[in-house]
């Protein structure tokens, strides 16, 4: 340049000076141009020397340490330098030079590992910018490439938090990938591998980021959780794909989008708080709620268990709320679809109920037990509407309708079995409450389901009630079977049907066996040997002898009045045996064994005189069940006299009466006698012999000569058996009543032998029956006037008592002053003498 202005400044004249014009032009112009590209900026040149003049060559090493060097060491430079690269890059990707587009990948990538500085601020803006170039392009490649430089960035650990970046662009970019439908497998495995895992990169870079909560948002977990449950429900197989299989490689099950795609799940689930459990929920819900999911339900259950093992133990309670209200509002939805909900319900509380499960088991058990009672309702009307015509359909929904009710039940069941023993009695107690069980006001369950409804409820609730008491071993029975628990249990109510009755042992049974013993007593028959059969027990401890003082009786009771029932079969017998044995080894002293004998002798002696009309099956099998419990408790207790004579009457039934056996009585084809009327003494089992068998080992067998009799109870008054007339008849009864029992309120001497007459007086109770009969067969039968009069007569003799009460109770005493009246207007006194006054016996003496 120099030489050539000299010459410029020479003398025009001097021709050998002179240059043409043409070529002082084109010497200007290379000038120029050298001079310009001495003065580009630094990190221009230092960008530009990196990329080969072929692009098959790759980065340039040696330049690129330089350009890693200069940013190093300007910071300030590294906008800059990210703004060419992107330029270069946007017209590379124009051009489609993709090779140069990954040679200014690999440096952009060098760059970041390299820089960690303040400064890297405009340069991440710029990075980011390039790779959402690449993953709005068509080509596979670069989506991935993209993919990869967003991933390595992710990972890169940030000083100072980002005020303005978003990535919502990322989170829509990457989810569509996910859902990619390329026509090649081997392609479109590898797009969805790389939006899994660029979902996977946005995740680990926003959910520590407390400037970045916006990714917990419903329209951004509305697009992450979809994707994912897709890849991880469209398990790809590999034998399925053509060609020859790949050689094995470390990086072959990260290549799985279903396997890549649960890990991502499950760290995002693992990193969400109380408040971000609802926004990955509801996607959940709704992802397979529109893909029917439900029926089958094993992706469902299989997606729930990763929830449940992956959030924090703290929220995993708030998982169940979510699944019961999700139930809540498909409850008129499909019997399957419910049934598949409720089964998800049952793996998630399984994985729940070994650890703490929060204040909210009680509204877990009220929202299962609705539901329960609302598929009942729906198995009636379905019924109902097809007792005229019974379709196919009708009777699938039936059967449908019970796969929901045993779902709740095994819910229910396994959730309660799980808890600790205060919460399992809090939950006995809240099922309890909930059987509709006549005159218990704990129980809120109406009876508007009308009677067949209403046992349904019944049965199904204490189904639920067995396995909720199933290995429940309290210390003492007081708190295994408290009294507001016990009451509405053995309520008369629940024995109007064998099947109920069946239900109540087998809770007793739960409660009563705390020490596994109920195998061992399977099948009613008579045990050669109980010791051979090893039987655990422990000494009775002071609350159990206080609880079987106190309940006894109503225990007692029960199984007497089970035994009497009609429609009994050969569980109900076998349940009855197993429940008279366990409170044998569980409950007895010598108080209670003498109890058990009275107990034993009153129901042989029901079968025996047959009071109550029953089938002689069911008279032979009482006789049976005696046989079976009086060998057990012989061998039990061992008095040597008393299995003697037990012993002697069941040899003689084997050879006379086998049908009075149970291994006989129960076969299918067993020959029962016409009466029992012509039986020997023999084959009975006599009190006075078991009396002084008992009493010669120092047992208190003097009441035993005291048959035993069955308390009445209030429940049984208010039984469910009795209709309304019934009841009216009752009110009748009292308020006629009540005038006799002012007349023969008389002192009578009691003594022993009254005591005795009277529990011997059993006339009483059939005069009472007739009466009743009596009464109910008028109500039943006479005219409504009639009715009308009589209850009118009586209602004015009640009122004409009131009447007389209110006279004595309101008429002011007299005074020896005398008496208030008036005569013409004028007021006098009359006085009344003292020797004429009545005084109360407390006032004289």
């Amino acid at each position: 340049m120099r030489r050539y202005a000299r010459v410029s400044r020479a003398e025009p004249e001097n021709a050998y000076n002179v240059i043409s014009v043409r070529e002082s032009h084109s010497v200007l112009c290379l000038g120029v141009c050298g001079c310009c590209g001495a003065l580009r900026p630094r990190y221009k040149r230092l960008v530009d020397n990196i990329f080969p003049e072929d692009s098959k060559d790759g980065l340039v090493k040696a330049d690129m340490e330089k350009l890693t060097f200069y940013a190093v060491s300007a910071p300030e430079k590294l906008d800059r330098i990210g703004s060419y690269l992107a330029e270069r890059l946007s017209r590379d990707v124009v051009r489609h030079r993709y090779g140069y587009v990954f040679i200014a990948m690999e440096a952009l990538d060098q760059l970041l590992m390299a820089c960690h500085s303040q400064s890297i601020k405009p340069f991440v803006e710029s990075f980011l910018h390039m790779v959402a170039k690449l993953l709005e392009s068509g080509e596979p490649e670069l989506q991935v490439l993209g993919t990869n430089s967003f991933v390595k960035f992710a990972n890169i650990e940030e000083d100072t938090p980002s005020y303005h970046r978003r990535y919502d662009f990322f989170v829509s970019r990457f989810s569509a990938m996910c859902h990619s439908c390329h026509e090649d497998q081997d392609t479109r495995t590898k797009i969805r591998v790389a939006g899994i895992r660029g979902i996977q990169g946005v995740v680990r870079k926003t959910v520590n980021d407390e400037l970045q909560a916006i990714i917990w948002e419903p329209q951004h977990m509305n697009k992450i959780i979809p994707s994912l449950l897709f890849n991880m429900q469209k398990v790809e197989d590999a034998d399925s794909r053509s060609g020859p299989p790949s050689s094995p490689s470390a990086g072959d099950k990260e290549e799985n989008p279903a396997a890549l795609a649960e890990n991502c799940f499950r760290e995002l689930l693992g990193r969400a708080g109380y408040g971000n459990i609802n926004h990955v929920l509801n996607p959940v819900f709704t992802h397979l709620d529109n893909h029917k999911l439900w029926d089958p339900n094993e992706f469902a259950v299989s997606c729930f268990k990763i929830i449940m093992y992956s959030v924090q133990v703290q929220h995993s309670h708030y998982v169940i709320q979510q699944i019961l209200g999700h139930l809540a509002t498909h409850k008129s939805d499909p019997p399957r679809y419910r049934a598949g909900i409720v089964q998800v319900l049952l793996e998630t509380v399984a994985i729940v109920s070994k650890g703490p499960i929060g204040p909210t088991v009680l509204d877990v058990f009220n929202i299962l037990l609705k539901h329960l009672r609302y598929s009942v309702e729906l198995e009636l009307n379905e019924r109902r509407s097809s007792a005229s015509s019974i379709t196919l359909g009708t009777s699938s929904r039936e059967s449908d309708e019970r796969i929901v009710q045993n779902a709740i039940i095994q819910t229910i069941g396994f959730f309660g079995s799980n808890l600790p023993d205060y919460q399992r009695s809090e939950v006995m107690m809240f099922i309890m409450g909930k059987v509709p069980v006549f005159g218990v006001s704990s129980q809120t369950l109406d009876t508007s389901m009308g009677e067949l409804g209403t046992k349904h409820v019944q049965v199904m609730l204490l189904r639920s009630l067995i396995m909720v008491t199933a290995g429940f071993k309290a210390k003492n029975i007081a708190a295994a079977l408290p009294a507001p628990f016990l009451d509405p249990l053995l309520s008369p109510s629940l024995m109007e049907d064998s099947e109920l009755r069946q239900l109540v042992l087998e809770i007793l049974h739960n409660l009563i066996d705390r020490h596994d013993n109920r195998a061992k007593l399977r099948g009613i028959r008579i045990i050669p040997d109980v010791s051979a059969i090893k039987i655990k027990r422990e000494k009775i401890s002071k609350q159990d002898v206080s609880f079987i003082k106190k309940h006894g009786q109503q225990l007692y009771r029960h199984l007497y009045l089970g035994c009497k029932e009609e429609d009994n079969v050969h569980k109900n017998f076998e349940l009855l045996y197993t429940a008279l044995a366990l409170i044998t080894i569980e409950l007895a002293n010598e108080e209670v064994i003498i109890d058990l004998v009275r107990l034993a002798i009153a129901l042989q002696d029901t079968a025996i005189i047959n009071e109550d009309n029953l089938p002689m099956f069911n008279r032979c099998a009482i006789m049976g069940l005696v046989a079976a419990y009086l060998n057990f408790l012989s061998q039990m207790i061992a008095v040597p006299a008393f299995c003697q004579h037990v012993s002697k009457v069941i040899e003689t039934r084997s050879v006379e009466a086998p049908y009075f056996l149970p291994e006989n009585i129960f076969k299918e084809q067993c020959i029962y006698p016409s009466t029992m009327e012509k039986q020997e003494a023999d084959l009975f089992f006599l009190t006075n012999k078991i009396a002084e068998s008992l009493g010669g080992s120092g047992y208190g067998v003097d009441r035993l000569s005291v048959p035993y009799v069955p308390q009445v109870t209030e429940e049984e008054k208010h039984s469910r058996r009795k209709s309304i007339v019934d009841t009216v008849s009752i009110q009748v009864d009292i308020m006629a009543s009540n005038s006799e029992q002012d007349k023969a309120k008389k002192s009578e001497e009691i003594t022993f032998e009254s005591l005795k007459k009277a529990i011997e007086n059993t006339g009483l109770e059939e005069q009472e029956r007739e009466k009743r009969r009596q009464i109910i067969e008028r109500f039943q039968k006479a005219p409504f006037e009639e009715l009308a009069a009589h209850c009118e007569s009586k209602a004015h003799l009640l009122h004409d008592k009131l009447a007389q009460i209110f006279e004595l109770t309101i008429r002011p005493p007299p005074s020896p002053s005398g008496a208030l009246t008036i005569t013409a207007g004028h007021v006098q006194y009359q006085s009344v003498p003292v020797y004429e006054m009545k005084f109360p016996d407390l006032c004289v003496y």
